[in-house]
C-alpha cells in the first residue's frame, strides 16, 4: 500500500474522532456539566452541542426531573421513651446541575442522612399517640429543614412523607385493644342514639296518630250530632204534621158525629141499647179476672127493663112515637113519654158547635150521652147482670166473684 494511502485513512480517521469529540447531544430533561482544561465551562442545555475537541470535557450527566427517594425504616425513640421505625419517602428535584456536582459530592447520599437526622430531632418531641396522629405536622417540619438545607445544593425538596410507623409487638396489642374498646364504645353510643332517634320519631309518628284519630272522632261526632238533630227535626216535623192531620182528622168525625146525632134526634131507648152494647167489650182480654159494674150500669138495664115491659106488661112497642105523628099513650095506655125525654135542648136551640184544632189531643173523643132516668124496678136489670161480663156468675146482690163487697 502507498503512503499517501495510509496518509490519507489516518488523516480522516482522525477528522472523524475530533468531530465525535466536539459534537454531543443532550436528552431532553437533562442537563451536562463541562470542563475545559479541568475547570468549569458551561452547562448544556438539552439539543446539539458544540465541544472543542480535547480541551472540553462533560463531567457528569444531570437529571432535572423530580426523583423520589424511599429510605429504609430508621429506628426513632420518642418522647415517652418507645422505640419506633419510620419509613420516609422524599421527592426533589435539581434545580441548578453546577451546584448539584460541585456544591456536595452525593447528594443522594446526604439527603438521606439529613432527612434521618431531621426525622429523629422532629419525632424526638412528641410521644406515640402524637407521632401516630400527626403526621402532617412531621411532613411539613422535615420538608422546610430539608428545603432550607439543601438549597445550597441545588436542590428543591417538594416534599416528605412518612410512610409507616411501627411501634413495638406490646405496644401494638395494647393500640388494638384500646382501639377495640373506642369502637365498642362508639358503638355503643350510635345504638343509643338511634334507639333514642327511633323512640323520638315513634313517638311522634303515635302523636300525630293520636291527634289525627281525635280529630276524625271529633269530626264523626260532631256529624252524628248533626244527623241526629236533622233526624229529630225531620221526625219532629212528621209527628207534628201527623199529629195535625190526625187532629183535623178526629174534629170532622166529632163534628160528623154531632152533626149526624142532632140531625137523626135519637130517643133515650137507643142510647140505652147502644151502652149495653159496648159493655161486653170491656170484659174481653185474658187478663180480665174482676170486673165491676159501674153505677150507671143498672140504670141502664133499668131503662132497658121498663122499655121491654117489666112492670105493667107493657113494652116499648106500645108507646107512641114522638115525632109529628102523635103524642100520648097507644090505646089509652101508660104514658112512658117522659121516661126518655132528653135533658138536652132542641137542635134548632143547640149552639152550633165549634170546635178549636188546638185544643185536640192525641185521645179519643169520648162523646157524653145522656142520663137515662131511673126505671122504678130493678128485679129484671139483676137477672140480666148474670149474663154479661167475662163468663163468672154473680151473687145474690148482683157483685162478681172476686170482687170487693165493700165497694159501692
Amino acid at each position: 500500500m502507498e503512503p499517501a494511502l495510509i496518509a490519507l485513512i489516518v488523516i480522516a480517521l482522525l477528522v472523524i474522532v475530533v468531530i465525535a469529540k466536539s459534537v454531543t447531544i443532550v436528552p431532553q430533561a437533562q442537563a451536562k456539566v463541562v470542563e475545559r482544561l479541568g475547570r468549569y465551562s458551561r452547562t448544556l442545555s438539552p439539543g446539539l452541542s458544540i465541544l472543542v475537541p480535547f480541551i472540553d470535557r462533560v463531567r457528569a450527566t444531570i437529571d432535572l426531573r423530580e426523583q423520589v427517594i424511599s429510605f429504609p425504616p430508621q429506628p426513632v425513640i420518642t418522647a415517652d421513651n418507645l422505640q419506633v421505625g419510620i419509613d420516609t419517602v422524599l421527592y426533589f428535584q435539581v434545580t441548578d446541575p453546577r451546584l448539584a456536582v460541585y456544591g456536595i459530592a452525593n447528594y443522594i447520599t446526604g439527603m438521606e442522612q439529613l432527612t434521618t437526622t431531621t426525622l429523629r430531632n422532629v419525632v424526638g418531641g412528641l410521644n406515640l399517640e402524637g407521632a401516630l396522629t400527626g403526621r402532617d405536622g412531621i411532613n411539613s417540619q422535615l420538608r422546610d429543614v430539608l428545603d432550607g438545607t439543601t438549597g445550597p445544593w441545588g436542590l428543591r425538596v417538594a416534599r416528605v412523607e412518612i410512610k409507616a410507623i411501627d411501634p413495638p409487638a406490646s405496644i401494638q396489642d395494647s393500640m388494638e385493644k384500646q382501639m377495640r374498646a373506642d369502637r365498642d364504645k362508639r358503638a355503643i353510643i350510635l345504638t343509643a342514639e338511634g334507639a333514642r332517634q327511633s323512640a323520638i320519631t315513634t313517638a311522634e309518628g303515635q302523636k300525630a296518630a293520636a291527634i289525627l284519630s281525635a280529630e276524625g272522632k271529633k269530626q264523626a261526632a260532631i256529624l252524628e250530632a248533626e244527623a241526629e238533630r236533622q233526624s229529630r227535626i225531620l221526625r219532629a216535623e212528621g209527628e207534628r204534621a201527623a199529629l195535625f192531620l190526625q187532629a183535623q182528622g178526629q174534629a170532622k168525625s166529632i163534628e160528623t158525629v154531632f152533626q149526624a146525632i142532632h140531625d137523626g134526634k135519637p130517643d133515650q131507648g137507643l142510647l140505652a141499647y147502644q151502652y149495653l152494647q159496648t159493655l161486653p167489650q170491656i170484659a174481653q182480654g185474658d187478663a180480665n179476672k174482676m170486673w165491676i159494674v159501674p153505677s150507671e150500669f143498672s140504670k141502664a138495664l133499668e131503662g132497658l127493663a121498663n122499655l121491654g115491659g117489666a112492670e105493667g106488661g107493657k113494652s116499648w112497642m106500645d108507646v107512641a112515637p114522638t115525632g109529628n105523628g102523635g103524642s100520648g099513650p097507644k090505646d089509652g095506655g101508660l104514658d112512658t113519654t117522659s121516661w126518655f125525654e132528653s135533658q138536652l135542648p132542641p137542635a134548632a136551640e143547640q149552639p152550633e158547635a165549634k170546635i178549636e184544632l188546638s185544643s185536640i189531643t192525641d185521645t179519643e173523643p169520648v162523646v157524653p150521652s145522656p142520663e137515662v132516668p131511673k126505671p122504678p124496678s130493678l128485679s129484671q136489670a139483676k137477672s140480666d147482670v148474670r149474663g154479661i161480663g167475662s163468663g163468672r156468675e154473680a151473687d145474690d146482690n148482683g157483685v162478681p166473684p172476686g170482687a170487693d163487697r165493700s165497694s159501692p
